[in-house]
C-alpha cells in the first residue's frame, strides 16, 4: 500500500512534469486524462488538489477511482467531497471548472466498473488488495 509520502510526491512530480513540459507531458496518462481535483478540506474547510486520472469519460462526465492503490482506507480526497460535492476540476490543465461529484451507485458502478478494469486492469488488481469496495466517482458540470 502506498504511503502519504509516496502519493504526495508522485503528485508533486506530476504536477512538476506539467509545468516544465508547458503542459505537453503529463496531461494522458495511459490513455486517461489527466484532471486536477480541488476538494474543500472536511476538517480544515481549506482547498486541497490531487493530480487524478479518468478512466472513463461519458461526454462532460469524469469518472475517478478513489482505490488508493488497493489501501484499507480511502484517500482523503474521497472523504472530502463526500462531505461535501462542490469541487473544481481542471481537465488536461484547462481551466478550473465547477463540478459536482457523487459516489456512483450500486447500479451505476456494475455498469461502470468493467469498464474502467477493461481500460485499466490495474483497477482491477487495486480490488484485490483490500476488502473495502473501492469506490467510483462521477464529476459532472454544475447547471
Amino acid at each position: 500500500m502506498p504511503a502519504d509520502f509516496t502519493l504526495k510526491a508522485m503528485n508533486m512530480v506530476h504536477r512538476a512534469l506539467l509545468k516544465i513540459s508547458f503542459g505537453k507531458l503529463g496531461n494522458e496518462i495511459q490513455g486517461m486524462p489527466s484532471i486536477e481535483l480541488t476538494t474543500t478540506g472536511r476538517k480544515s474547510g481549506r482547498p486541497h488538489a490531487v493530480m487524478l486520472t479518468a478512466p472513463v469519460v461519458d461526454g462532460e462526465t469524469y469518472v475517478v477511482v478513489a482505490s488508493r492503490g488497493g489501501d484499507p482506507v480511502h484517500p482523503a480526497w474521497f472523504l472530502n467531497l463526500r462531505d461535501n460535492p462542490d469541487v473544481t476540476v481542471s481537465v488536461q490543465s484547462g481551466p478550473q471548472v465547477p463540478m459536482t461529484a457523487r459516489v456512483a451507485t450500486v447500479q451505476e458502478r456494475a455498469t461502470l466498473w468493467p469498464r474502467v478494469t477493461t481500460a485499466q486492469p490495474i483497477y482491477g488488481e487495486y480490488q484485490t488488495k483490500t476488502e473495502r469496495e473501492i469506490p467510483l466517482v462521477l464529476l459532472t458540470r454544475k447547471n
